[in-house]
C-alpha cells in the first residue's frame, strides 16, 4: 500500500466521521415530511393544528400511547364533549387527520348558497361538480320539467341564519355529516308570462333544509359531494 493510498483512506475517513456528527444531531427544528392529506389542508384550509397541553422535552415517553391525545374539548361550539356527534365526528378525525369542523362548517355554507342558486338558474355543470350522481339525477329531472313548463326560478339570499351539525359518522370508509340550514331567502317561479306562480317576490321566506354530505376518507380527493337532502322544521 502506497502512501497516496494511505492518505485518501485517512482522508475518506475523516469525511465520513464529520458527516456522521452534523447528520447524526438533531437539533429540535426537524420537521416530519407532510403526507398528501396534510398537503391538502395547506391548499387553502386555515391552519387546524390545535396546540397540546403540558411542554415539550427531549425525554422520550416510557411507553407509546395507543393513540394520539386529543384536547378535552375538540369540538368546542359543534358538538358537546362526549355526545353521540363528537363520537361521530371522533371517528372521522381518526380517519382523515386533516378534517376540521369549523372549516367544514363554513365551506358547507357556501356549496349550501352555490347548490340553491346553481339549482333556481338551472346551471347543470356547477351542480355536477357538487352532487352525488344520485342527487344530481333528481335535480336535473326538475330542472327539465321546469323548463318544459316554460317556468323560471327567481332565487335571493338574505342570510343563512344557521348552519349546524347534527350528525357524523364513517360507514365503510365513507364520512358522513349532515348539516340542518336555517335561512331566509325569496324565492319566486314565473311562468312563461312571466307571473307569479309560486312564491312571493316581495317577502322573505324562512327555510330549514336538512343537507348530507359526503366523502370516501380512503380517495386523495378531499372534496365533498351532497348525496342526501329533506326539508326540515
Amino acid at each position: 500500500m502506497d502512501i497516496y493510498t494511505i492518505i485518501f483512506l485517512a482522508l475518506a475517513v475523516f469525511i465520513f466521521l464529520r458527516l456522521r456528527s452534523v447528520l447524526g444531531q438533531r437539533t429540535g427544528e426537524e420537521r416530519p415530511p407532510l403526507n398528501q392529506a396534510a398537503r391538502d389542508v395547506l391548499r387553502g384550509a386555515p391552519d387546524n393544528v390545535v396546540p397540546m397541553p403540558g411542554t415539550v422535552t427531549d425525554q422520550a415517553p416510557l411507553a407509546p400511547s395507543a393513540e394520539p391525545a386529543t384536547p378535552v374539548d375538540r369540538w368546542k361550539g359543534i358538538a358537546d364533549q362526549g355526545s353521540a356527534l363528537a363520537q361521530g365526528l371522533d371517528q372521522i378525525a381518526l380517519s382523515d387527520p386533516s378534517f376540521d369542523a369549523q372549516h367544514f362548517v363554513s365551506g358547507a355554507k357556501s356549496a349550501y348558497e352555490m347548490i340553491v342558486l346553481a339549482f333556481a338558474n338551472g346551471e347543470r355543470r356547477a351542480l355536477k361538480d357538487l352532487l352525488s350522481s344520485d342527487v344530481y339525477e333528481g335535480f336535473e329531472n326538475a330542472i327539465k320539467e321546469r323548463e318544459q313548463r316554460g317556468e323560471k326560478v327567481e332565487t335571493r339570499f338574505a342570510s343563512i341564519d344557521k348552519a349546524s351539525i347534527v350528525n357524523a359518522e364513517v360507514r365503510d370508509k365513507t364520512a358522513q355529516i349532515t348539516l340542518r340550514f336555517v335561512s331566509q331567502m325569496i324565492t319566486v317561479t314565473r311562468g312563461k308570462d312571466g307571473a307569479v306562480v309560486d312564491g312571493n317576490p316581495d317577502k322573505l321566506a324562512d327555510v330549514t333544509d336538512i343537507w348530507t354530505f359526503a366523502r370516501d376518507i380512503s380517495s386523495r380527493d378531499p372534496n365533498w359531494k351532497l348525496v342526501g337532502t329533506e326539508s326540515g322544521q
